[in-house]
C-alpha cells in the first residue's frame, strides 16, 4: 500500500546547537516535496535549555508541524509520546540531528508497497554508509550488536539507528507494550533499549520486518557516554529477555 499520509516524528533533549544546523528546515523542504501528505511532531524530553521555545516558533504558521511535550523520561518514552499524537497512515521517527538524513526513508518505500509493516534503517548491512565514524564507537557497536543477536533479537544487524517506521497500526500496537524503556531518574540525556525491545514486540506479534541500508553521518556529542549507556543497555536488553521469557508480553 503507497504511502497516504506520512508522519515524521523527531525527539529532542536540549537541542539548542543544532538549530542552528538548520535540521528542521530541511526536513520540512524534503516533505513539502513530496506527492503525500505529511506532519511533522517534535516531540521534547523535557528539555532544560531554550528547546522548547525554539519548537513552538519554528511551529508557528505551520498547520502540519506539532510541538508534544513531555516530562524527562528518556528517548523511549518521548519518541512513544510522539508516534501516539501521530495521525500518519505510517510513522517514521528520526533522529534531531539527521544522522540519517529524511530522504532516506525513499528507500523504505518499496518494501511498505510490498506490505511490510515494519521497516528500519541499518548501518550494518551491505550498501549501508557509515560516514566519520570513530574506528572504536564502530567496533563498540559491532560488538554490542552481537550481545543483542544473542540475547534477543536474532538476524537483525543493527537495532540502534534512530530511523524506524511503523505502519500507524503496528505503532498503535507496539508502543504501548514497551515496559523497558524509561529514564529511571537520570538527568542528562539517555538513549535505552527501547529499539530492541520494539523489535522483539513486532516479531512476537506477527509484523514483517525490513532491514534496509541507509547513509549514516556521525555526529560527535559530549551528552552521552558509549560505555555506560551500553552497560545500562545491556541492563535493560536482559530485563527485556527475561520480560519474553515470564511471558509478560502475551497480549
Amino acid at each position: 500500500m503507497p504511502i497516504q499520509k506520512l508522519s515524521v516524528i523527531i525527539p529532542s533533549y536540549n537541542e539548542e546547537k543544532n538549530f542552528g544546523r538548520g535540521v528542521l528546515q530541511d526536513v520540512v523542504a524534503y516533505l513539502e516535496k513530496q506527492s503525500y501528505d505529511w506532519e511533522l511532531v517534535l516531540t521534547d524530553d523535557g528539555s532544560t535549555d531554550k528547546t522548547v521555545s525554539l519548537l513552538k516558533d519554528f511551529a508557528k504558521g505551520k498547520s502540519n508541524v506539532k510541538v508534544v511535550e513531555n516530562t524527562h523520561g528518556g528517548k523511549g518514552p518521548t519518541v512513544s509520546a510522539g508516534m501516539l499524537a501521530a495521525t500518519g497512515d505510517y510513522r517514521i521517527f528520526s533522529d534531531f540531528d539527521q544522522s540519517t538524513p529524511i530522504s532516506e526513508v525513499e528507500k523504505f518505500i518499496p518494501f511498505i508497497e510490498d506490505g511490510y509493516e515494519v521497516v528500519i534503517g541499518s548501518r550494518a548491512v551491505q550498501g549501508a554508509r557509515r560516514q566519520d565514524e570513530p574506528l572504536h564507537r564502530h567496533l563498540m557497536g559491532k560488538g554490542f550488536n552481537l550481545l543483542v543477536q544473542l540475547i534477543a533479537v536474532p538476524g537483525i544487524y543493527d537495532t540502534q539507528c534512530g530511523f524506524k517506521l511503523f505502519s500507524g497500526k503496528a505503532a498503535e500496537d507496539l508502543f504501548p507494550r514497551l515496559q523497558v524503556y524509561a529514564n529511571k531518574g537520570r538527568q542528562d540525556a539517555f538513549t535505552g533499549a527501547f529499539d530492541v525491545e520494539l523489535l522483539l514486540l513486532a516479531r512476537r506479534f506477527g509484523y514483517s520486518i525490513a532491514e534496509v541500508p541507509v547513509v549514516w553521518h556521525h555526529h560527535e556529542t559530549d551528552r552521552v557516554s558509549p560505555v555506560k549507556d551500553s552497560l545500562l543497555m545491556l541492563r535493560d536488553i536482559v530485563k527485556i529477555r527475561w520480560n519474553d521469557v515470564q511471558r509478560r508480553y502475551s497480549e
